[in-house]
């Protein structure tokens, strides 16, 4: 069986500009919140102030166009990996949730401000 290859550039380059023009999930502020709080991470964090830990604004400065931004807060978000604060190792906290789509929504909207 021969394979036609004149076709495989043009319809991956149809698939990659399909899937760019499609609209992003939108993100749902209120559960994004109601999941960080119910979580403590508004304790620690804020959209802009600085507290504890940065502000959600500074730590989507931080990952502005990176590819993998949102893997790697999920990762954070989910592992509760060793921090420091203050110079003093501490155990970051993880979002209280299992589902996936809540925890996506969450790393989004921290990603939007």
């Amino acid at each position: 069986m021969k394979t036609n290859h004149r076709f495989a550039i043009p319809l991956a380059a149809a698939i990659v500009a399909l899937t760019a023009s499609l609209p992003a999930r939108a993100v749902d502020v209120e559960a994004a919140q109601a999941l960080a709080k119910k979580s403590n991470c508004m304790k620690c964090h804020s959209v802009s102030a600085k507290k504890e830990g940065p502000p959600f604004k500074e730590t989507a400065a931080k990952y502005k166009g990176k590819a993998d931004a949102e893997q790697k807060l999920i990762t954070h978000l989910t592992t509760s990996p060793k921090i420091k604060v203050d110079g003093v190792e501490e155990e970051h906290g993880d979002l209280k949730t299992k589902d996936e789509a809540e925890v996506r929504n969450v790393v989004q909207w921290i990603l939007s401000q």
